[in-house]
């Protein structure tokens, strides 16, 4: 079926979108949280002795 759309697409000079199996991440992106919660995760990661950083990404793939 992809195969088809993207014949398809070609066909009909559309721009085919690069498959995210391939395509590079940078490992960044920016989230926009309300003030308060930004404290409580940051006094949450200074409680377990970790960046912020690392305790946002920990609980990204819970």
């Amino acid at each position: 079926m992809v195969e088809e759309v993207v014949t398809d697409m070609q066909k009909n000079n559309e721009e085919v979108p690069e498959a995210l199996a391939e395509k590079h991440f940078s490992g960044k992106f920016q989230v926009r949280i309300p003030p308060e919660q930004h404290r409580k995760l940051a006094m949450k990661a200074a409680e377990m002795g970790v960046s912020l950083n690392r305790y946002i990404s920990s609980k990204l793939l819970d």
